[in-house]
């Protein structure tokens, strides 16, 4: 054994320094802590660099020994009872690690450029090394408890990070949707865990398998209840990797800083999902009806996922329902027992969509430029178009990102997609079939997304969703004192229309926008004493910083699809996935193998990439039409009800896509649905309660106090002190009593 698994108990310790000493810091030196706020995200970055050297070194051994390390110590101990501690170190843990450990390094150095005006600059970073260290924690845990703890942890930090900036209402709302959404599946994974300690007494992932294994083969376990526990397993599973039903809380996330949101989606919240199910499929291989409901649940996301994203206007929404139907993509293969396919999806798609996360960051950043801080026009792709022109670095980028995540090779999710739809026909065609359409209408709304960003024209944006032809923005920079120093050299060009009207920086002034996309300008400020009137400027390219990151993960989302190539060719055999992972819980290909048919993949490869290039000739054609005839046709037109041709073909397709953009741009109606079920019904039974506590609980109490005042008012004129009152009540009573006795007499005799 390598003499550095005995210390790789350390790995999820590294980063945790930096939120203690900030927060340490802000407590005894706040002002130099703030004053030296920067050079917090040196040690930040470089610890998570150690990390990911120890975790590639660590990886390494993988592939040469393909040996397992787990070290346990006990905790607590009482009689029968012993909860352990510990870490475990194989193929799983050290993919993730790595996954985790380069995508938060990028993450960080971006941060530092796109959060450097915040004033919460130090409690971005404090909480991001928590995020880290939670999710390191959770992906090298050793039992069901252990990964509880880290699990809660993680959401914990998402909480905080989603709800960052948490003095904007939509913002607060976010993160509680988001706390509130993963509780119902964190309870049933609290559940499961403890259902599962009761049928085999230990929370240890090596013996719960092979005392699960044993039972079942002896027939001496309940295998409903086996079925439940799992299913509450799973159900975290949901709740975490935003599976259907549990998906409302992921776009709502996008309210937290768009660093965040590349992080969460990428390699930390989204991906623990996705690695509990990987972690306990031994486990749910037992159970068939499991297994099916992974895989149903799987397409059922993906199609969702990529249906909603369709009519998204805010850009980072449309890149989270990406993310989920991805996701779906993942849970489907699981779900298939393509244990491979599954994690190479995983690691794909965390480098492609953190980069296309991060080019929408950067896109934020130069609209920002533009509108000032207003996250309703900075990311809203209604507002943006030509851009192509002033972003350059940014649109290759995310250009390249876009081509990645619609599976065009030789970029890298096309090589995992590609097996998870090869292996989809093996398991059932109807599933094939809905993944390969997801696929193509994959390529549609992604292509929507660059095309509306950086080819798109803003007239057309602004006449097909607001009726005119124009709009207003306000012109508010978030860092006018910086700016007004630097004001010549900001001014970049002048237009002297008409129409166009100056505006002065300290007035809250509207200004238009106008139809020529490339025109998308702000009128900065009007020097009076120089006789300027309208001065603009075009939207800037994002800091070196921040395109540093996006260059490195361009270099991944066009590389590491070469670790899942199988070639074997003149003794030379080479599979870096299929030497790292253990092949053996590959249920699709139980003999597989280090040598691929390239014929047969060849023709699946045209198949897949067939239907990309059709989605995306399809959103070519919708957003930017190719021949004048069709100028006057988009598909945003065609989703304007109430089209004034009356061709029953039109009307009948006009019909078809205001149903499809109407299901997208409301999210499927789910929220609604939830709101008006679970919410509304909710309310309508504390009403209920509180109408009972208050006129029956409260009301019984009340009568008994209303009786014992109006008898004590009653009685106390009785005692009046006066023995010959007394004696005259008394007399009544003796005189009442006769009569009665009197009068049951003659009733007897």
């Amino acid at each position: 054994m390598d003499y550095t698994y005995p210390y790789s108990w350390i790995i999820p310790l590294i980063p945790l320094p930096i939120p203690m000493l900030i927060g340490v810091g802000l407590i005894v030196f706040p002002m130099a802590t703030k004053n030296l706020r920067r050079m917090w995200s040196f040690p930040n970055i470089f610890l998570l660099n150690v990390v990911m050297l120890l975790s590639v070194y660590l990886s390494i051994q993988q592939i040469n020994k393909s040996s397992i390390y787990q070290y346990v110590w006990s905790w607590t101990i009482n009689n029968d009872f012993s909860l352990d501690f510990g870490y475990l170190i194989d193929s799983l843990a050290s993919i993730m690690v790595i996954l985790i450990s380069t995508v938060g390094i990028l993450v960080l150095f971006y941060s530092d450029n796109y959060m450097y005006h915040d004033q919460g600059y130090l409690k971005f970073f404090s909480y991001m090394s928590f995020f880290t260290t939670s999710m390191l924690g959770l992906v090298t845990s050793v039992n069901l408890i252990q990964i509880y703890i880290f699990w809660e942890l993680v959401g914990m930090c998402s909480y905080l990070l989603i709800g960052f900036w948490f003095t904007r209402p939509i913002a607060a709302n976010a993160c509680q949707k988001a706390f509130v959404t993963n509780r119902v599946g964190d309870f049933g994974l609290l559940l499961g865990i403890l259902g599962l300690y009761a049928i085999t007494g230990s929370f240890e992932f090596r013996d719960l398998f092979e005392i699960v294994n044993k039972l079942v083969y002896n027939n001496e376990v309940n295998f409903v209840f086996l079925t439940l526990c799992a299913l509450l397993l799973f159900t975290g599973a949901v709740a975490k990797s935003s599976q259907f039903p549990l998906h409302v809380w992921l776009p709502d996330a996008m309210e937290g800083p768009t660093p965040i949101s590349a992080l969460i989606h990428a390699a930390t919240m989204v991906a623990a999902g996705i690695f509990l199910v990987a972690r306990l499929l031994p486990l749910f291989i037992i159970i068939p009806h499991i297994m099916n409901l992974i895989s149903l649940i799987g397409i059922v996301t993906l199609l969702f996922g990529a249906t909603l994203s369709l009519a998204q206007k805010d850009i980072k929404r449309s890149l989270a329902y990406s993310t989920m139907s991805q996701l779906g993509y993942m849970m489907l293969a699981l779900g298939m027992g393509s244990y491979q396919a599954a994690l190479f999806h995983l690691i794909t798609h965390a480098y492609s969509k953190a980069l296309l996360f991060l080019g929408s960051g950067s896109i934020i950043h130069s609209m920002e430029a533009i509108v000032g801080y207003s996250p309703d026009k900075s990311q809203n792709m209604v507002l943006m178009g030509g851009l192509k022109k002033h972003v350059p670095i940014t649109k290759t980028a995310f250009l390249i990102g876009t081509l990645s995540l619609c599976g065009i090779p030789p970029l890298a999710c096309f090589w995992s997609k590609d097996q998870i739809l090869n292996d989809s026909w093996l398991y059932s065609p109807v599933f094939a079939i809905i993944a390969c359409f997801t696929a193509g209408l994959t390529a549609f709304y992604m292509f929507r997304i660059y095309l509306l960003t950086f080819e798109g024209h803003l007239n057309v944006h602004f006449k097909n969703y607001s009726g005119q032809k124009s709009g207003s923005c306000y012109s508010i920079s978030p860092w006018g004192k910086e700016i007004q120093k630097n004001k010549f050299s900001l001014l970049l060009s002048i237009n002297n229309n008409e129409n166009e009207k100056g505006i002065f920086f300290f007035f809250n002034t509207t200004y238009r926008i106008f139809d020529n996309g490339k025109k998308m300008i702000r009128p900065f400020i009007s020097i009076a004493c120089f006789g300027i009137q309208n001065t603009f400027f075009y939207p800037p390219e994002s800091d070196s910083t921040m395109l540093f990151s996006m260059s490195i993960l361009v270099l991944f989302t066009c590389l590491v699809g070469i670790i899942g190539i199988p070639y074997n060719q003149s003794g030379i055999d080479f599979d870096l996935l299929s030497n790292l992972l253990n092949p053996s819980i590959n249920l699709l290909h139980p003999n597989q193998n280090n040598f691929i048919d390239w014929y047969e993949f060849f023709i699946n490869g045209i198949f897949s990439v067939s239907l990309a290039f059709f989605g995306i000739f399809i959103a070519f054609f919708s957003y930017k039409p190719i021949y004048s005839s069709f100028k006057n046709f988009n598909l945003q037109n065609s989703f304007v009800k109430g089209g004034n041709n009356n061709n029953n073909t039109t009307a009948l397709w006009e019909k078809i896509i205001n149903l499809i953009y109407d299901w997208s741009y409301n999210r499927g109606y789910i929220d609604f649905f939830y709101r008006i079920s679970l919410a509304g019904g909710l309310r309508r039974f504390a009403e209920l309660t509180h109408f009972f506590d208050r006129r029956g609980i409260d009301g019984i109490t009340n009568a008994f106090g209303l009786i014992s005042f109006f008898g004590g008012e009653g009685i106390k004129y009785l005692g009046t002190g006066r023995i010959s009152s007394y004696l005259l009540v008394y007399l009544g009573f003796v005189l009442v009593l006769i009569f009665l006795l009197f009068y049951l007499f003659l009733l007897v005799f």
